[in-house]
């Protein structure tokens, strides 16, 4: 499929590029390349894969693993500089979305409305959960200090990428003797949905009903288990005790997104289709820490309706994103 638009795709800026170097070690001088470069190969890899616009992020865990609010400030409103500019001169081919120094809440807010109103970014995307200084405790973004965030967002109307992070120490141990388990094996996915079903128990969706979330590599497992978590021992007639007015699979319906980064499978793809609906699934491919040709070649080829491919390949982010309907001239 030719004209793809791609969401969960990563840069780095010199101050946040050594993070990514214990996902890909053995491969860093490639790596390295890939997260610096703008135009030269990975439009490249674009063309060849019939991917026409790239909405870039940061990578991770970049602004979340870093403890001090103002610190954390400076290097997201350096990053999102950075970005800007590298759109700029590309704007048929690139878009973006801030990075946030979410320790913050009302320092997170302000750069997002830098960001979405002065640099033309279409969103925004957090690495989990924030570390923060003189505290062990890891911040999800569920508790009540970031309401006036999420009123901000929803003031302007984008939405919020919720991408997964590394392990904070003190969780570690539980991956002992079996470190295999972190990042995108697991680690990645059981952080990352923890934290959306945070945000859902919250009542955040019953007080902000228009926001709107995404979550990447289909969705972290919440849709083959989304039944299981409304539903476990029925029988008891145990409704789950949180601030939240409506069923899990209800907030998951409408107020959150798929993409496919990373996660090339047609079984799963079903899946998600099937719990959240094709116009709630956007491919995506996780660049650089996955390859583009991997990602096309699975997703043209997919057992899908080709209206379902459109739609997920293209259509359905332009719309979330804002990218002029789609009158956009494919590739």
């Amino acid at each position: 499929m030719q004209g793809k638009v791609t969401l969960e795709d990563h840069f780095a800026t010199e101050a946040t590029l050594g993070d990514s170097q214990p996902f890909g070690a053995h491969v860093w001088p490639e790596l390295r390349y890939r997260l610096l470069d703008f135009h030269d190969q990975r439009l490249r890899l674009m063309d060849a894969a019939g991917v026409e616009i790239m909405i870039a992020s940061l990578n991770a865990p970049a602004i979340q693993g870093i403890a001090n609010s103002q610190r954390a400030a400076e290097v997201a409103r350096a990053a999102n500089d950075i970005l800007a500019e590298q759109i700029a001169s590309r704007r048929d081919r690139f878009a973006a979305v801030a990075a946030l120094p979410m320790q913050d809440p009302e320092l997170a807010a302000r750069e997002l409305q830098r960001c979405v109103r002065d640099l033309g970014m279409c969103g925004a995307l957090v690495n989990g959960y924030s570390q923060v200084e003189g505290s062990n405790v890891p911040i999800h973004y569920d508790v009540t200090q970031y309401r006036s965030f999420w009123r901000t967002v929803c003031d302007l109307d984008v939405p919020f990428y919720l991408h997964p992070r590394p392990p904070v120490p003190g969780t570690l141990p539980l991956y002992e003797g079996h470190s295999w388990l972190l990042g995108p094996t697991w680690s990645f996915a059981g952080d990352t949905s923890l934290h959306a079903l945070r945000l859902i128990g919250s009542g955040l969706f019953d007080e902000y009903p228009r926001l709107q979330i995404i979550l990447g590599h289909l969705g972290e497992g919440l849709p083959f288990f989304i039944w299981r978590i409304d539903n476990r021992n029925n029988w008891m007639k145990a409704a789950h005790k949180y601030a939240a007015r409506k069923r899990v699979v209800d907030y998951f319906r409408s107020n959150f997104h798929l993409t496919t980064s990373g996660h090339f499978s047609t079984p799963a793809l079903v899946n998600a289709i099937t719990e959240i609906g094709p116009e709630r699934v956007m491919f995506s491919v996780d660049y650089p820490f996955e390859d583009f040709s991997d990602a096309a070649e699975w997703f043209d080829n997919a057992q899908i309706s080709e209206a379902d491919r459109l739609a997920i390949g293209r259509t359905n982010a332009l719309k979330l994103f804002k990218l002029g309907g789609d009158d956009r001239s494919a590739l």
